[in-house]
Parts: structure tokens; sequence; C-alpha cells
């Protein structure tokens, strides 16, 4: 669809939302727009060129056929008089029949040497409704999943969260939205949406602070009303919506991956186009002050694209007598950690190389139990 076409037959579609991308939403449109197209030209063919090719571009081609029985306009058999002349592209003549096949194929694919799908695969996802701007990321934590699980559920949200003031739907895995709903409920206003604090350094703007953390200066605006971009003070407290920032690739990967931290020999990464100290601290487990000591950085906290910084503690050399080594901690005894938004048992399970179950033993949690930012939990020795 084009734009005026999607938002004639409901769709939003602005700076937070494209329903063109929402694959329920987007099928009915596409549905009705195909019916009205058919009870407009009189034929399913001639509907189908005209969804590709645009419903003025296929009358224009009508008019200018030469005129025949009266019974015979406007039929299947009008579409392909149409495919002889110039008045279509050759991409639309081309869609017409690749969609008769296909619904040949999908109707009898034994028939044309494919396999009939797996309907044991097709559970259709959980929904909620969230009433105002509630981040993917907070869902995702709700939901005990990835981001990139819960992102490719609801690709319409083009800001990982949704627009403010408005009650939305968003999708969660199967089996998921009683008790993603359940706990949504127990979140106060300023819990749904992540936010990190930014303070402003000398010679900063929204334009540079926007760029620094991937997102528009518009965004950053709007979570900072009253505060304009001229009047910004060296040390002025900003919040930034984490929610909204582009995450890199490495945190929109699937659960299944492995611990988090192994991805750069020797603690070191090479920085990519786009990337933050926010997206490292995510990457990595970390903070943004841990980044900052282990490399020297200032508070401005600007990385330049091929820059390798540390991502860990750097390891401490073995001593030349075995005498002097530290000994290790005791394998029982635990150690504690400190939750941060969008961590979940699975993801500290992996970070710690420990059992989801032996965190929930040391913890006294249940499987329904759903980790909170700043809860301090002990993670077994």
């Amino acid at each position: 669809f084009i734009k005026g076409t999607a938002k004639l037959y409901g769709l939003r579609v602005d700076r937070w939302v494209d329903e063109r991308r929402d694959p329920y939403r987007a099928t009915s449109a596409a549905a009705r727009f195909l019916s009205d197209l058919r009870d407009r030209f009189g034929s399913p063919y001639l509907a189908a060129a005209a969804y590709n090719a645009g419903a003025g571009k296929v009358g224009r081609g009508l008019r200018r056929l030469p005129e025949e029985e009266e019974d015979s306009l406007n039929s299947d058999a009008t579409f392909f008089r149409l495919y002889d002349t110039k008045f279509l592209r050759r991409e639309t003549k081309d869609y017409v029949p690749k969609l008769i096949a296909a619904a040949l194929i999908a109707k009898e694919p034994t028939r044309y040497g494919f396999e009939r799908p797996d309907s044991s695969l097709g559970a259709y996802p959980d929904s909620i409704i969230v009433p105002d701007a509630t981040g993917l990321d907070v869902i995702a934590r709700l939901a005990d999943t990835t981001l990139a699980a819960i992102r490719e559920l609801n690709p319409q949200y083009l800001r990982l969260m949704t627009p403010p003031g408005a009650r939305m739907v968003i999708r969660v895995p199967p089996g998921k939205g009683e008790s993603v709903a359940a706990a949504y409920t127990g979140l106060r206003p300023q819990e749904r949406i992540t936010f990190v604090e930014h303070f402003v350094s000398r010679g900063e703007t929204f334009g540079t602070i926007a760029r620094h953390y991937g997102i528009s200066s518009g965004t950053l605006e709007d979570a900072n009303p009253g505060v304009r971009s001229g009047s910004l003070k060296v040390g002025q407290r900003l919040v930034v919506p984490t929610s909204v920032v582009p995450p890199s690739r490495e945190v929109l990967k699937t659960v299944d991956e492995a611990d988090p931290r192994g991805g750069s020999a020797g603690g070191l990464h090479r920085v990519r186009s786009g990337e933050s100290l926010w997206t490292l601290s995510q990457q990595y487990g970390v903070t943004i002050a841990q980044l900052r000591q282990w490399n020297a950085l200032g508070r401005d906290g600007i990385l330049k694209v091929g820059q390798r910084i540390r991502v860990g503690e750097a390891e401490a050399a073995p001593s030349a007598s075995p005498t002097t080594r530290t000994p290790p901690a005791a394998p029982d005894r635990p150690s504690l950690h400190v939750v941060r938004p969008g961590e979940t048992l699975s993801l500290l399970a992996r970070r710690y190389r420990v059992t989801i179950e032996a965190l929930q033993e040391a913890n006294g949690l249940d499987q329904s139990t759903v980790l909170k930012a700043g809860v301090t939990i002990k993670i077994p020795g």
C-alpha cells in the first residue's frame, strides 16, 4: 500500500506506527481493497492488476481498448486483452499470472511438488492492550523472552515502543498473554518505558545528544517537554527513552544465543556505525560508568567507528610464584546481582553459566516470577 491507500483502509502510518507492516491488519486491509477493486472492475484478474498498478492505470487502459460486445467487458478475459497491449507495465502483466499460480499451488501443494504445511506450527500469538506509551523491551522482560522475539511479532512499531496517548495492541508469544497482562497491571506508568539519564556537557545540543543515542531530535524533545535546545546548560539532566534507541545487531539476537560476553576476544570490541556506550553496555551486560572507567573516556563518551574499546575487566596476569596467587572464591558462596531493565532469568543464567532452576532455588522464585529492575538477586557459585 502507498500511504494514502493505507489510511483510506484504516491503517495508521506515522512516525510511531506503520500498520502496513502488521501482518494481521495489513492482510485484512488488503482483502477489503481487493474486494472493492473486484466490485469496481467485475473481475478478480483485473482487480489484481489494479492492486499492483493502481486502479487509475487499469481504468485508463480499459477505456483505450477497442470496443467489443458489452457482455465481455470487465471480465477475466478482458485482462488478457489488456495484457496484449502496451497499457500495462511488464511487472503488472507478470503479477497476475504469478498470483494465479500461487493460489493453485496453495490449494493443492502436493500436486506441484510441495509439502503440505504442518498445521501444528501455526499457533497464533497472544496479545495484550496497553493504554499508553510502552516499550517493547519492557514487554519482552515481562514475557521472559528477547526483544528480538517481541519485535518480530510487532514489526509495525517503528520506534520499539507504542505511541504515547493511544491504546494499542502488542502481541506476545503463545501462552504468555495472561501472565504478561497480569504483570503489566503491576507496573507504574513510569515503568512502562525504560529511560537513561544524560547530563549535558559543554557544547552539546539536542542534535548531538540525539545522534549519540541514535534517535531523532524530535524524539528527544518529546521526552523532555519544556526544555529548549538553545537553552541547554552544562550538567543539565535529560531523559533519553532507551526503548526507542535502535539496538545493535547483537542485542536483537534470539534467546538461543551463547554468553553475550563471549563475542570479543580479550574483552575488546571494535566500534561499528551507530553504536554508543549505551548499546555496548546492553550488549555486554556492564554499566556505562564501567565502560568509561576501563577506557578512560570523558563524560561525553563519544565513540568513533573502528575504535577498539575494552568491554570487560582486564584479566590479571598470572603470578610467577604459584604460592602468591589469589585463591578462587568458594564455589558455594553466592554473589549478588542488581537486575537491570530488560534482564530475564534466562539471560542471567547464560551470563553467569548457571541453570534457571538454580537461580529460582537460590532466590525462592517460581516459573511465574517476573524480574523487576532494581531488585537484588543471588547468583549461586
